[in-house]
């Protein structure tokens, strides 16, 4: 009983913008809450906590705001694994079950990158004027000089750029990885596939009126390899990696139930897939976008399955070079038809909180669309780690 908040256009464009992160967790009640459920006390919440964590941010605490009648007494805890957080939400909320700890779990996701606040660390001594100032919208802040040192910080993109280097990975490669994202994405807006996903969200507007948002605002329709190829790179003026083969900087939320057979039984609900397994594995931080090929296998070897048996693959495109690296060390073809069949993160965002969520419910919802068995979600986590999902239709 998965529901996903539409997810907002580039940060500054956003039409969700001034919409703090409790607010998107609240859009999304009007899809799971259909009844009041039988026994509240039995439930739990995971949510992944917004990667961009300010004052105005909703955590475990607003999530039990989706449910009538227990607010108070629904317990609840955060995770936060980066950009994998949401996806490891879901994963801990299945292993709760498994281990008889609940019988109910709300597993969500939420991020709003257009409030991520800056934040200036504490002086190191007395009336010290050399403080700094730093956004956290994206990459690292407040560093420890010691782990600079040791392991180096380099940013996103300049990962992005090193998987591009290091694995071969062209700026026409990735341009056209990008362009075919958009075109699904186009393809599955126009007809109706990403619908069944998302809930409308309503945004306030002067004199009692307002605006309804019932789509991704991200995809870019008109985007042709012409466009593409005309933006600048992003780190250095000879690298690949563009605005344009990269993920968005998005808002979103993201939000599933997940329950035993028994209470599933109980409460009404009918199942919709079933977590097989999950893993999450490490590399190095200059090339953590290659980190879902360890998770992949991991995954995959732990349910005792091959790549031939998983039909719905749900790879976050991070960046075009990471993507097309983490195919290529699989042995998938970039343009298989299983992969991202409804576009990516280059097109739809990627919220990171509420990505990870947003992955395991549109590949489950793709399962059903083409009666397949088995997804595989999977994703890099900033900084140097992989973590991946295996999904069944029940």
């Amino acid at each position: 009983m998965p529901s996903v908040h539409p997810s907002g256009a580039s940060a500054a464009r956003s039409r969700q913008s001034g919409l703090t992160t409790s607010r998107l967790c609240r859009s999304l009640r009007s899809r799971l809450v259909t009844r009041r459920w039988t026994g509240p006390a039995s439930m739990m919440c995971c949510s992944a906590v917004p990667t961009r964590l300010a004052k105005t941010t909703g955590t475990w605490r607003e999530w039990p705001c989706c449910w009538q009648g227990c607010r108070w007494a629904v317990p609840g805890t955060t995770v936060n694994r980066l950009c994998g957080s949401g996806l490891d939400a879901v994963g801990l909320a299945a292993r709760s079950i498994r281990a008889g700890d609940a019988d109910l779990m709300l597993a969500g996701g939420v991020e709003s990158m257009s409030r991520a606040p800056f934040v200036m660390g504490k002086a190191d001594a007395p009336f010290s004027r050399s403080q700094k100032i730093e956004d956290t919208t994206i990459g690292w802040r407040l560093v420890n000089p010691a782990m600079e040192s040791a392991y180096g910080v380099d940013s996103m993109p300049e990962t992005g750029e090193n998987v591009a280097k290091e694995w071969g990975i062209s700026r026409e490669a990735q341009d056209a990885f990008a362009l075919a994202s958009q075109a699904k994405a186009a393809v599955a807006q126009v007809n109706g596939r990403l619908a069944a996903e998302i809930v409308a969200v309503r945004i306030p507007q002067r004199k009692d009126d307002f605006i309804v948002i019932d789509r991704d605002e991200h995809p870019r329709h008109d985007t042709t390899i012409e466009s593409l190829m005309r933006l600048k790179p992003i780190v250095h003026p000879d690298g690949t990696v563009t605005a344009g083969n990269s993920s968005g900087v998005n808002d979103g939320a993201a939000a599933m139930l997940i329950a035993s057979e028994a209470d599933a039984v109980a409460n009404g609900l009918t199942p919709r897939a079933r977590v097989v397994a999950m893993s999450a594995a490490g590399v190095a931080p200059r090339v953590m976008g290659i980190a879902p090929v360890n998770a992949a296998r991991k995954v995959l070897s732990r349910a005792g399955l091959g790549l031939d048996n998983i039909d719905v693959i749900e790879l976050n495109e991070a960046f075009a070079s990471q993507a097309l690296a983490v195919l290529r060390d699989l042995k998938i073809q970039p343009y298989d038809q299983r992969v991202n069949p409804n576009g990516g993160a280059i097109a739809l965002g990627h919220p990171l909180g509420m990505s990870g969520v947003r992955l395991a419910l549109t590949a489950i919802e793709e399962l059903h669309r083409t009666g397949g068995r088995y997804a595989l979600a999977f994703m890099c986590v900033g900084d140097r780690q992989g973590i991946a999902m295996l999904l069944e239709r029940v």
